[in-house]
């Protein structure tokens, strides 16, 4: 981790509208509903262990959003697996969603308290036991045994109001939150 211990005289911007966001949050009490969301994928299976993913529509703010492209994600499992590897594997995209959330919630931390951001790097891994999942033994829990995320932050801040702002998005990630913590999932047939 880096810093640089001087604050800096211009105003900060790391291309986020906490304004907007602030904006959200001051009128939740009055209108909760908006806090509502539901986020959505279509996932199309292509051959073998190759799915296509899009995501183009969510629920939030009251009704019905479009995004302002359609966003296509492929998932595949490696060679080693005896698949074709047209894509990144479900579980790597875990960790591209828990790196996405914490770096975003760094960015909009940062911008709250005035904080510039010259450079952000995260490095995640899992570690995951194959012995679940190909059903080797029972004992074995089918998804990650443990997640690290490792951090090289370049800011105009100190040490500690890195190591703050690293812990407050945490605090805030939704995708922290899921792996973390159980989520019901249902799933049914049509």
């Amino acid at each position: 981790m880096t810093a640089l211990a001087t604050k800096t005289a211009d105003p900060v911007d790391n291309g986020v509208n906490v304004d907007a966001l602030l904006g959200v949050r001051a009128i939740l009490p009055d209108t909760p509903e908006i806090a509502q969301f539901q986020w959505r994928t279509k996932v199309y299976w292509v051959n073998g262990t190759h799915s296509r993913s899009s995501v183009d529509t969510f629920y939030g703010f009251g009704k019905h959003q479009q995004h302002k492209t359609s966003f296509t994600y492929d998932s595949d499992h490696p060679l080693a697996f005896a698949a074709q590897d047209n894509g990144a594997t479900p579980v790597e995209y875990v960790l591209v969603a828990l790196g996405g959330c914490l770096t975003a919630g760094i960015a909009s931390i940062a911008q709250q308290r005035n904080i510039r951001l010259h450079s952000v790097q995260a490095t995640i891994e899992a570690a995951h036991d194959l012995h679940g999942i190909l059903g080797a033994d029972p004992d074995v829990r089918n998804g990650f045994s443990g997640v690290r995320v490792s951090y090289q932050i370049n800011a105009d801040a100190t040490p500690e109001e890195i190591k703050a702002l690293v812990a407050q998005s945490q605090k805030r990630s939704a995708v922290f939150d899921m792996l973390a913590n159980p989520t019901d999932v249902t799933v049914d047939v049509c």
